[in-house]
């Protein structure tokens, strides 16, 4: 084991374990706050459901502008600096948050978090791009997604007990994480930016133009944005909905997303080994199908267990989408204009984030509670559609596009 270990550092550079580590590190504690963030919001601003949503439509909505800038500064100024700015202003932002009480506290601080959040994103996805070549990104990409969720398996566990005793303990481990991980990069990373190739190449003349004259990655990241507004309504709604529609405790909820974590680390190899196999946009809809089931049959269900295995469900989904698509946006992008096309993909991400809380919301204030998974079930397989008739339409790129097998 220990081997096979050796063998696996050996095959990435060491500024890629700094990366992987401390998102271990951060994610630990984003984890310990962000599932139950609404709950805290909703107990502190005593508002409706469809109201308090709106501040992670905010958060998500400011994220939207915040990506174009950080894809421009990614490619001018660097990758390094836009992640330390963003880890170092998100862990300033929980330090305040533990203190607001009133909507527009909080609006604030979402608005101010929202900004932050992409550069990191575009930052690292470019980062991890220039560093490792295309042939080893499937991989790259499945172990920093494991790593990631081994801090999001003890970040809601640990988090849900803590809030159950106070909240500020939460906010302080969030703030923490956050802090520590910039500092790491701050001092041991070394900028991945070839600044003279990038000046040197006519591509860069052309800025987000030549992004969105990309049409089939256009038209690729389109519809992820639909698709992602299913997960999203889930990670964003389920813990209100199971605390006030059954009663069920924080420190009962957190296992949920610890489940979602725990099997992000332990399965995603397996199902990494399966997928490499496969055309990439082949594989991005049976993701997006079984992100659909696993949110629609939230449902049908009533009790921990019921809500456990929607969780499983829609894992799998998971494991099975986000690897390929991430290897798929950086197989797609040239060097000099990587931090746009990163942008452009995070902006899927904004939109979806932005939509399901107000889609959700909505469904939950006018329908009923449940119906809010119904929805997603319809967005979802709606999405699985779509990825569908483009691999038809695009069968020469998809080929192309598939990581090769290591």
């Amino acid at each position: 084991m220990l081997a096979k270990f050796r063998t696996l550092y050996s095959q990435f550079p060491r500024q890629y374990w700094l990366m992987v580590f401390g998102v271990f590190i951060s994610t630990i504690g984003m984890g310990l706050i962000g599932p139950f963030l609404m709950i805290y919001a909703s107990e502190k601003t005593h508002l409706p459901l469809s109201t308090v949503v709106t501040l992670m439509t905010i958060n998500f909505g400011t994220g939207l502008f915040s990506s174009f800038i950080a894809g421009t500064l990614a490619d001018k100024i660097g990758r390094k600096l836009v992640m330390v700015i963003s880890l170092a202003a998100t862990g300033l932002v929980y330090t305040v948050m533990m203190r607001a009480n009133t909507y527009s506290e909080f609006a604030v601080l979402m608005f101010l978090s929202g900004l932050a959040n992409p550069l990191y994103q575009v930052g690292a996805d470019s980062m991890l791009a220039d560093l490792i070549p295309s042939e080893k990104r499937l991989d790259a990409y499945a172990i920093n997604r494991m790593l990631n969720n081994a801090g999001f398996a003890i970040g809601p566990a640990v988090g849900g007990f803590l809030a159950a005793i106070s909240y500020s303990y939460a906010f302080y481990g969030a703030a923490s994480g956050m802090l520590i991980y910039s500092l790491l990069l701050l001092i041991f990373a070394k900028e991945t930016l070839n600044k003279a190739i990038v000046s040197n190449e006519k591509e860069t003349t052309g800025g987000y133009a030549q992004v969105f004259r990309d049409k089939k990655y256009v038209a690729f990241v389109s519809i992820m944005a639909i698709g992602l507004i299913t997960p999203g309504m889930l990670w964003q709604l389920l813990a209100v909905y199971t605390k006030f529609n059954f009663n069920m405790p924080e420190n009962l909820y957190g296992w949920l997303p610890t489940t979602n974590a725990l099997m992000c680390v332990f399965v995603q190899y397996f199902v990494t080994r399966i997928t490499r196999r496969h055309r990439t946009l082949n594989v991005a809809a049976i993701g997006m199908f079984i992100y659909a089931i696993g949110v629609g049959s939230v449902w049908l269900m009533s009790n921990f267990w019921g809500f456990w295995l929607s969780m499983v469900i829609m894992t799998f989904g998971e494991l099975t989408l986000i690897p390929t698509a991430s290897t798929y946006v950086a197989n797609s992008s040239p060097s000099n204009l990587r931090g746009r096309y990163m942008s452009v993909y995070w902006l899927a991400w904004g939109v979806s984030r932005s939509a399901s809380p107000l889609i959700g919301g909505w469904l939950n204030d006018n329908i009923s509670p449940r119906s809010i998974w119904v929805g997603g079930l319809v967005i979802g397989l709606t999405s699985t559609i779509g990825i569908i008739l483009l691999s038809r339409f695009t069968k020469s790129e998809n080929k192309r596009l598939e990581p090769e097998t290591v």
